[in-house]
């Protein structure tokens, strides 16, 4: 489905992007696979890539550093010459009350989680355009939808991922670049491990499919959009979070 297509996944060491990476790369897209600090577990996604006969490389980069980007932006070109499909996953958590957070837990959320999206399509934005095609999906959440209690900084950061999202795909569309967000909901990764049972079993009892979501569940929809399945469709958020915002 993806044969001969270059894509980039940003935060793919664990959880959803690691999730994510591993479907491109099973479609027969050859996979940036990209990581800040966990070297040792970007290797582990990429050797599991590899074993399955797919092809991937691990590429460091901090997505909030703009020069960083375009050199791992650049990079990819000089080696590929081109680059078909851009997955914004990365992102981090600094949970708080409101009255509490600190400005450092605020600048560090959007930073990652919305600068770096801004950061990475600035980049490769260059190259799709010159392609004249291309698909960027960038990861929002249910908390960018709906707002989420203790998560002021996050949510506002996946919120502005949504606005991003539509921004670009109408300034890009005439050239043949799609662009679209995925809104996952309570998808178990180390990220959602942290919460407490109780935490855990008053989120499962709001989402009307009665379980959580696997990042195998993100994937699938990540596949469909980075594939000419999904050619006719830009700007939009779809909501992977089993009815949990309805």
């Amino acid at each position: 489905m993806l044969t001969g297509k270059i894509a980039l996944v940003t935060g793919a060491s664990r959880g959803i992007g690691a999730g994510v990476a591993k479907k491109l790369a099973a479609s027969g897209a050859y996979v940036y696979v990209n990581y800040n600090g966990s070297a040792a577990r970007a290797d582990e996604v990429v050797n599991e890539i590899l074993s399955a006969g797919g092809q991937a490389e691990a590429v460091q980069c901090d997505v909030a550093d703009f020069d960083k980007c375009k050199e791992m932006i650049d990079k990819i070109i000089a080696d590929k010459g081109r680059i078909d499909i851009l997955v914004n996953n990365a992102g981090i958590t600094r949970d708080d009350l409101l009255m509490k957070m600190s400005e450092d837990e605020f600048d560090a959320v959007i930073s990652t989680n919305l600068k770096g999206c801004f950061n990475i399509i600035r980049h490769a934005s260059r190259y799709m355009l010159k392609q004249r095609a291309g698909k960027i999906i960038n990861m929002s959440s249910v908390s960018g939808v709906a707002g989420n209690a203790g998560q002021a900084n996050y949510s506002a950061a996946k919120a502005g991922v949504i606005g991003l999202t539509k921004s670009v795909a109408k300034e890009l569309s005439s050239r043949g670049i799609n662009c679209n967000a995925i809104a996952p909901g309570f998808i178990e990764t180390e990220m959602t491990a942290a919460m407490t049972d109780k935490a855990k079993e008053a989120t499962i009892a709001a989402i009307p499919l009665g379980r959580t979501g696997q990042p195998e569940d993100i994937a699938k929809v990540v596949l469909f959009l980075a594939s000419d399945m999904s050619d006719y469709i830009t700007g939009q958020v779809i909501n992977v979070d089993g009815g949990m915002v309805i």
